[in-house]
């Protein structure tokens, strides 16, 4: 085998996982988006319970598969995917399957970005100067703060905080451990509405997702954010005084 296969072969090792994450995104957007909505949940709700009575633990599963491939493709339907789970489970356990769930299909895209591109990215960080090597540098100096605080923001898309953690070099325990934690306050509300969907639906009304942004909502979790970023304050509070 000559020398240029052997380094051609890696780069195309390295290659593959992110562009199947991308086929599958594509795909996924061509051929899903007309049935991952309300209207697919409403018009299948019977026969969806119906199963769940019947076949808990396959439904179970089933749903679980089918979360996992929507967060690690980025597909759309996160959101319907999220109260589906409330409406077929409850808030508890559905929470809980969903967590679990959405944890295991952002360690997909994780891990297929760090073997992408990750390690390699990784290292030209820390051989870099200048802003991008600072913003390495913050990240990995705060790195639980900073990763809670990418889970809790509700203004960071979530496609984002699972690859700029894989892009910094994050370690595979503590990005587990952030994700799960940290996406457990709005799963925990979305699943809770979507546990009331079935009488929205009985009266024939449109799930109205407005009550996300109300200030009883909200709050609880900005202020978790705020908790979040106290850390990365104090730091910087220390360093200054220490100049």
């Amino acid at each position: 085998m000559s020398e240029t296969t052997q380094a051609i072969r890696p780069a195309w090792r390295r290659v593959l996982p992110i562009l199947g994450i991308v086929v599958g995104a594509v795909m996924g957007w061509v051929f899903l988006r007309d049935y991952l909505s309300f209207e697919t949940l409403r018009d299948n709700r019977v026969a969806l319970l119906a199963f769940r009575d019947g076949h808990y633990l396959a439904l179970v599963a089933a749903y679980m598969a089918v979360y996992v491939l929507v967060v690690a493709f980025s597909l759309p339907g996160a959101t319907i995917a999220t109260l589906s789970g409330g409406f077929l489970f409850g808030l508890f356990p559905g929470v809980l399957i969903v967590v679990v769930s959405a944890t295991l299909g952002a360690t997909c895209i994780f891990l297929a970005a760090r073997m992408g591109f990750g390690d390699r990215l990784a290292a030209r960080m820390n051989a870099s100067s200048g802003t991008v090597k600072r913003l390495s540098d913050a990240i990995r100096a705060n790195e639980l703060s900073m990763l809670f605080l990418i889970r809790l923001v509700p203004a960071v898309p979530f496609f984002v905080a699972n690859l700029l953690p894989a892009l910094v070099g994050v370690s595979l325990p503590r990005y587990v451990f952030t994700t799960f934690f940290g996406i457990m306050p709005g799963t925990l509300v979305f699943t809770w509405v979507g546990a009331g969907l079935g009488e929205v639906f009985a009266r024939g009304d449109t799930p109205d997702l407005s009550i996300l942004t109300e200030p009883m909502v909200l709050g609880p979790i900005l202020a978790l954010c705020a908790l979040a970023g106290l850390p990365i304050l104090i730091k910087a509070l220390r360093g200054r005084k220490g100049n």
